[in-house]
């Protein structure tokens, strides 16, 4: 694996896990697509450094089992202010 993606997993885990940051946030923060953020967390990184990436699963893991709330949200506040 090339040293530049190497390093960008690493980032893309400390960047998660210090702002508690979505796929998405993360994503748009460092430029690449949700598919890579998720490939550099849960395949590249576990090569290089596991216990980070154990660390950064775990907050994507409470994202996920929170989104569908977080949607909901965001469709109430959608409708609360059309009126």
């Amino acid at each position: 694996m090339k040293d530049y993606i190497e390093e960008r997993a690493i980032s893309i885990a400390n960047y998660i896990i210090e702002s508690n940051a979505t796929v998405r946030q993360t994503a748009k923060a460092f430029g690449v697509s949700k598919s890579t953020v998720h490939k550099d967390v849960t395949e590249r990184l576990v090569q290089v450094n596991p216990a980070l990436a154990a660390e950064a699963r775990k907050v994507l893991d409470v994202n996920k089992s929170e989104r569908h709330i977080r949607g909901g949200l965001a469709t109430k506040e959608k409708y609360l202010h059309q009126h």
